[in-house]
């Protein structure tokens, strides 16, 4: 449960509510910082800058000037984190790399939360924009802005070199399902990824998503999954809904602030010497790790 406390009146709250989880202040500190680092490396040419009101809210600048909040400080349930998350919303379940045997909790979805202000400033405002941003990926259309659409074909030469000694990967893959398509998720008021032209649905199968079938059909679906197909669509920074207890697991998503945080920040705060430890070591990181220090301190 997110709670954003004062150090010291840890000890105080926790005796008049015992029953809610109290975040040290110097933890608190240390994820927003790696989240909002995150953002930066996901989001280079469109991330610009970070800011604290005098009322202690943190907001991530973008390009055109826009404010995203980092934190409302609000209670919320696993849906309202979906259909309005901020941006520690968005990022706090820690998205796993590794392989997984068994489906998640069923209220594990990281990534499946998405802030739309972020994405229509990246990939286009609106629906005509977006269009304009499509280019051809192997016969499939992707959103060319951020390096989406050059990921996307990477993750196609390396699944067809895999292809070679494993025909299996292949027989996962294709025939695609599809990638743009200008469409809302079922049931929802929100625009689906497919809508900005960032995922793809790969062959399909009827134990692949969470509202057409069982989670013991959908494990088993899951666990036969080549993990080296996994591996390398998360490789350029798509995630898996395979790894989600919403499970949708023909889907791919390239959400590189998702994958980036989970690559460079798995090391608990408690064992890491800075709490920018992980993080790539060169002088663009270290221009974005001195502005939020400058600004967050």
């Amino acid at each position: 449960m997110k709670k954003l406390l004062i150090f010291t009146l840890s000890y105080l709250l926790c005796a008049i509510f015992p029953c809610r989880e109290v975040v040290a202040l110097e933890d608190y500190n240390t994820v927003m910082k790696r989240d909002i680092l995150s953002l930066f490396l996901a989001y280079p040419e469109h991330v610009t800058g970070v800011e604290k009101s005098a009322e202690g809210n943190v907001y991530v600048i973008l390009k055109s000037g826009k404010k995203i909040l980092y934190d409302d400080r609000k209670q919320k349930t696993h849906d309202e984190k979906l259909s309005n998350p901020d941006i520690q919303d968005m990022l706090e379940q820690p998205y796993p790399l590794n392989s997984i045997d068994d489906l998640p909790d069923v209220n594990f979805d990281p990534g499946r939360g998405r802030i739309y202000n972020l994405l229509h400033e990246v990939y286009g405002s609106n629906q005509g924009i977006i269009e304009k941003n499509l280019i051809n990926c192997n016969g499939w259309q992707f959103n060319k802005q951020n390096g989406a659409a050059e990921a996307l074909k990477l993750v196609l030469k390396d699944v067809n070199e895999a292809s070679k000694t494993n025909a299996k990967i292949g027989g996962f893959v294709y025939p695609i399902n599809g990638t743009y398509n200008y469409r809302y998720v079922s049931g929802t008021g929100r625009l689906s990824p497919h809508a900005f032209a960032i995922a793809i649905d790969v062959k399909s199968h009827p134990n692949d998503y969470w509202k057409w079938n069982t989670r013991s059909n959908g494990e088993k679906r899951m666990r036969a999954y080549p993990k080296e197909l996994v591996e390398i669509f998360e490789n350029h920074n798509f995630v898996w809904g395979g790894k989600w207890g919403h499970f949708d697991i023909l889907h791919f998503e390239y959400r590189p602030e998702i994958i980036l945080k989970a690559r460079y920040f798995s090391t608990p705060i408690q064992e890491s010497s800075t709490w920018h430890f992980g993080a790539p070591e060169n002088e663009q990181v270290k221009e974005y790790i001195n502005l939020i220090d400058n600004k967050l301190n």
